[in-house]
């Protein structure tokens, strides 16, 4: 039996995998929190859990594996290390995992990673092209093209949080401006919700009960998420665009059901063809699987 590791090196909490590679199939999983902040002399806490976890897999496997490994920034060409990654997760730029962890290690963006699981495993499976977007704090995206995930020049593609809805408002983190984030990203609901709502989950409950406020802040952060959608079909021509992350699993049919209708009216259909939007199938699962199947894509 083949098998890989898949971790996820997230911010709070870093996720793990003991993956049968044949077949896509999970065997164990752990999770352990990500203790940003903390150092062993010289060494973030993180890659020594890191490491830890994969000895605890290896003992579990009785074998040596092989490891991939996602986490936030941008991925260095080589897949060894995370070139860029300010403000959080010290320690973690131009961290040589494959040196540190002494084996083969493939490093990998988080949002690359979790629409590579989707293509291994899950919403975009069998897909040559599709792209994912992610609605959380923030959001995030990724893109497959043509059977393969495109990376750009330094690994910054597939940001499409980060496009343009409204050139005449302020600046986002990324100094876009209107951006994608901040028409949908849970990070600015105080202000699209002139501070009525503690988070978009809140939001969700006041419209669910009728909310006429509420209903209009929604459904024109909806309307912004269409507009983006049917852009990015127009550039990216995809098969099927996937949306996950905690507002789109919360938000259930409350999100596709709008969004599916203001697509009627913004997607340009040549000959009736229409792209499918599907909810994300793979959760928290995604970005170890999609760790796991990058590191047999370049081995």
């Amino acid at each position: 039996m083949s098998l890989a590791i898949g971790i996820d090196l997230g911010g709070t909490n870093i996720k793990a995998a003991l993956v049968e590679t044949a077949s896509a199939r999970t065997l164990a999983t752990l999770s352990k929190p990500t203790r940003d902040g903390e150092f062993d002399g010289n060494t973030p806490r993180f890659a020594l859990t890191v490491r830890e976890i994969v000895h605890e897999f290896e003992a579990q496997a009785g074998q040596k594996l092989r490891v991939g490994l996602s986490a936030p920034g941008l991925a260095n060409p080589d897949g060894h290390c995370i070139d860029w990654m300010p403000g959080r997760m010290h320690g973690l730029e131009k961290f040589h995992w494959s040196a540190f962890l002494e084996r083969d290690c493939r490093v990998l963006n988080d949002a690359h990673a979790a629409l590579l699981g989707e293509v291994w495993a899950g919403a975009a499976k069998d897909t040559q092209d599709a792209f994912m977007l992610t609605l959380g704090t923030g959001v995030g995206g990724a893109i497959w093209s043509g059977g393969r995930l495109l990376k750009g020049r330094i690994g910054r593609a597939g940001h499409l949080g980060h496009i343009t809805i409204d050139a005449n408002a302020p600046c986002d983190d990324f100094n876009t401006p209107g951006s994608l984030e901040d028409a949908i990203g849970n990070q600015t609901i105080g202000q699209r919700g002139e501070g009525r709502y503690a988070n978009t989950h809140a939001l969700l409950d006041a419209f669910s009960a009728g909310d006429e406020h509420a209903a209009k802040v929604w459904h024109t952060s909806v309307r912004h998420l269409a507009a983006a959608i049917a852009s990015l079909i127009n550039v990216l021509d995809p098969e099927v665009v996937i949306v996950g992350g905690g507002i789109a699993v919360g938000a259930g049919a409350r999100l596709f059901d709008p969004l599916q209708q203001a697509l009627t009216g913004f997607e340009w259909r040549p000959g009736g063809h229409q792209a499918r939007i599907i909810p994300a199938q793979l959760g928290d699962s995604a970005g170890c699987l999609g760790s796991v199947f990058n590191l047999l894509q370049n081995s």
